[in-house]
């Protein structure tokens, strides 16, 4: 089994609508730790294990300490779990774990395809980070599933940066491809239909069900050398819904990167 590190990154100023997420990592930790469910995937296998590590939460208060951060973990040899946050610090994680893969998938689960250029003058909102990952060659395959958002800008960015969506208008859950590369999972809470993750700051209509998500990370055959799961806010929440359904994901995540 492979060594993980679990950290929360305390971060929302890059978030163009509501603040909240920062507040997420404790909050999914708690639900998961409440005793409502057992540590178990439903592979059968248990997060609870000397390999796993959590290192506990970061207060950020500049931006680019999340690559520092994420950097220190990976030279320990282990693999990274991060529970955000908005999903800005997504580049500044990719950007440290290029320096230890050089060839990299990703498998981005998202209402939105979060490739503007820059947004609200922001080139590292969270509207932005898979522009930023692209233009710097940091993957080889961007996949994104659920887009339900796309405007004429971002459809652009997709041609440009040959990023493969699939969109809810017309989604085909076999038709995602195998990834060849070592393949690091983005999982944007609001990817969800609101009916299943209301906690999230914009709600759009039309989304993924919590099974499909289950099934795509199950059906992932590559290895999974790191993750994060964000855009969870709180603030938003109903009767804790969005936290259990992040702490569900957050098992089925590590079990797969074991």
């Amino acid at each position: 089994m492979n060594k993980i590190i679990i950290q929360g990154i305390l971060f929302d100023e890059k978030s163009s609508y509501q603040k909240g997420p920062k507040l997420a990592p404790p909050l999914i930790r708690e639900a998961l730790n409440c005793g409502s469910a057992n540590m178990y995937s439903e592979n059968l296998n248990s997060i609870e294990n000397t390999k796993i590590k959590d290192k506990g939460d970061f207060e950020i208060s500049d931006y680019f300490d999340i690559e520092k951060i994420t950097k220190k973990h990976l030279d320990s040899e282990a693999k990274i779990f991060t529970l955000g946050g908005d999903h800005s610090i997504t580049f500044p994680i990719i950007k440290a774990h290029c320096e230890k893969y050089t060839k990299l998938d990703i498998l981005h689960i998202d209402a939105h395809c979060d490739l503007y250029d820059n947004f609200e003058g922001d080139k590292y909102s969270h509207a932005c980070p898979f522009a930023r990952i692209m233009e710097n060659g940091l993957a080889v395959k961007l996949v994104q599933v659920g887009i339900r958002t796309l405007n004429t800008h971002q459809a652009e960015q997709v041609e440009k940066f040959n990023v493969e969506v699939h969109q809810m208008k017309n989604l085909n859950l076999s038709a995602i491809p195998k990834f060849e590369n070592p393949l690091y999972i983005s999982l944007d809470m609001d990817g969800f239909d609101p009916a299943f993750a209301p906690g999230v700051s914009h709600h759009e209509p039309g989304g993924l069900t919590s099974r499909q998500v289950i099934d795509l990370i199950q059906n992932i055959n590559s290895e999974v050398i790191g993750a994060d799961i964000v855009e969870y806010n709180p603030n938003r929440d109903f009767q804790n819904m969005t936290a259990f359904l992040g702490a569900k994901m957050m098992k089925e995540i590590l079990e797969k990167m074991m």
